[in-house]
C-alpha cells in the first residue's frame, strides 16, 4: 500500500508530492488516514522564511484522521481504537524543565515534535501533508462522536491556540463576565475563532478589526458573532479613535492578536483602556521590529499576556467547546475550501494570498 505526501522542499519552492509505502504502526503509535489536515499560518511562515526548517521534511501539524493501525497493547491506556477519528497533537513536552513541573507545558523549554521524524526512515510519514500519518498514541485526543471530524478539523490548531491564550488570561484573574468590549485584530483562523469564543464565553460586545477588501471573510465574522468590523482601509487613525470611544472614552477592554502584524501590536496598545488585557498569541514569526510607547505599559497598567503553544488539555477543551455548542456546526463547516494531496501548490498558493478563511487538505 503506498499513501501520497506533500514534500516542503525549502524556502518559496515548490513542495514535491510524492509516494511513500505505508508501514504497521512502530510500537507505541496510531497509524491514521487522512480525514482532513490544515495549512496553518507557521507553514506559510516556514515556505517564507520566517521559521527556520530544514527540508526535505513533511511539515503541517494539524491531521485529523481515522485510526486503521495502532499499538493494542499500549492503546488501552489512552482508550483508542481502530476507527476512532482523532486528533495528532504536535507538541511533546519534556515534563522535567520548570514549566513542566509547575503546569505549563505549553511553554515547555525542551518542547520536541511528533512530525519531526525522517521520510527517509521507516514509518516515514509523520507530519499533516499526507494521506496517512504516525503519531505516538500519547498525542492522540479522540473526537466525540457528537462532533463530525471534518468539523473539528477546521480550526484543530487554531481553536487551542485561542483557547490557550484565555486560559492563561484566566490564570491571571481575567473575568471573561466582566468583559464588557472585546476587539479581535485579524480574521484569519485564530480570529475568526477567537470571534466565535469571546462572544460565547461572555463577552458583551466583540469587535474585530481587519485589512483588505474581503467582503465575505468580514460578514462570517459578523454571522459567527462579532458586533461590528472595522476595516483598516477606513484609516488606522480613525479605527483607533473610533474604540477609544468606548467604555465612556476609556478604550476596550481586552484585545486579541491574530493578524501576525507587527504594527498591529501598536493599536493594540492604543486602544485599550487603562489595565486592559492584550492577549498576543498572534506573533509567531520573525516579521521585523516595530516602535511602541513603553510608557504606555506603565501609564496605563496595561496586562500584556503573551501566548505561544497550546497543550493537550486545550485541545480537549476546544472539543469540549465544540459539543457544547452544535449551533456552530454548520457555520463551521463552510469556512474550509479543501484540496487534494497533489494539489498543494494551488493550496498554498490560495492560502499565502488570503484566498481562502481555512485551507485544508483531505483525501
Amino acid at each position: 500500500m503506498k499513501a501520497k505526501a506533500a514534500v516542503f522542499m525549502g524556502v518559496n519552492k515548490d513542495f514535491d508530492v510524492r509516494e511513500f509505502d505505508v508501514v504497521e504502526a512502530p510500537k507505541g503509535y496510531g497509524r491514521m488516514d487522512l480525514i482532513a489536515s490544515g495549512i496553518c499560518g507557521t507553514d506559510i511562515h516556514f515556505h517564507n522564511g520566517k521559521l527556520a526548517i530544514n527540508p526535505p521534511t513533511i511539515i503541517g501539524h494539524e491531521f485529523v484522521g481515522r485510526i486503521t493501525d495502532l499499538d493494542t497493547e499500549a492503546a488501552g491506556k489512552y482508550n483508542l481504537k481502530i476507527g476512532d477519528a482523532v486528533i495528532a497533537d504536535i507538541a511533546v513536552p519534556c515534563g522535567e524543565c520548570i514549566l513542566c513541573k509547575n503546569g505549563d507545558d505549553a511553554n515547555c523549554v525542551n518542547m520536541q515534535v511528533t512530525n519531526g521524524g525522517s521520510i527517509d526512515e521507516s514509518p516515514y510519514l509523520y507530519g499533516g501533508y499526507t494521506e496517512v500519518n504516525f503519531t505516538p498514541l500519547t498525542n492522540l485526543i479522540k473526537i466525540p462522536e457528537e462532533v463530525d471530524p471534518t468539523i473539528a478539523s477546521t480550526f484543530a490548531c487554531p481553536g487551542p491556540t485561542a483557547v490557550h491564550a484565555v486560559s492563561l488570561a484566566e490564570k491571571a484573574g481575567v473575568d471573561f463576565s466582566k468583559i464588557n468590549v472585546a476587539v479581535v485584530q485579524g480574521l484569519g483562523p485564530v480570529g475568526i475563532f477567537a470571534v466565535m469564543y469571546l462572544k460565547k464565553i461572555g463577552v458583551k460586545k466583540v469587535y474585530a478589526i481587519t485589512a483588505g477588501n474581503n467582503e465575505k471573510r468580514e460578514q462570517l465574522a459578523l454571522e459567527l458573532g462579532a458586533d461590528k468590523v472595522f476595516n483598516l482601509s477606513a484609516g488606522t487613525a480613525e479605527v483607533t479613535a473610533e474604540l477609544q470611544k468606548e467604555n465612556c472614552g476609556l478604550g476596550v477592554d481586552l484585545c486579541f492578536e491574530a493578524s501576525g502584524a507587527p504594527q498591529a501590536v501598536v493599536q493594540g496598545m492604543d486602544i485599550l483602556r487603562n489595565r486592559g488585557v492584550y492577549l498576543v498569541p498572534g506573533q509567531y514569526s520573525a516579521s521585523g521590529g516595530i516602535e511602541i510607547q513603553p510608557q504606555m505599559i506603565t501609564f496605563k497598567a496595561l496586562h500584556i499576556i503573551g501566548s505561544s503553544q497550546y497543550s493537550m488539555c486545550d485541545v480537549d477543551k476546544y472539543l469540549k467547546f465544540l459539543v457544547a455548542n452544535p449551533d456552530l456546526h454548520t457555520k463551521i463547516e463552510k469556512l474550509a475550501n479543501k484540496y487534494t494531496i497533489d494539489k498543494i501548490n494551488e493550496a498554498f498558493a490560495d492560502a499565502k494570498a488570503g484566498n481562502n478563511i481555512k485551507t485544508m487538505l483531505v483525501k
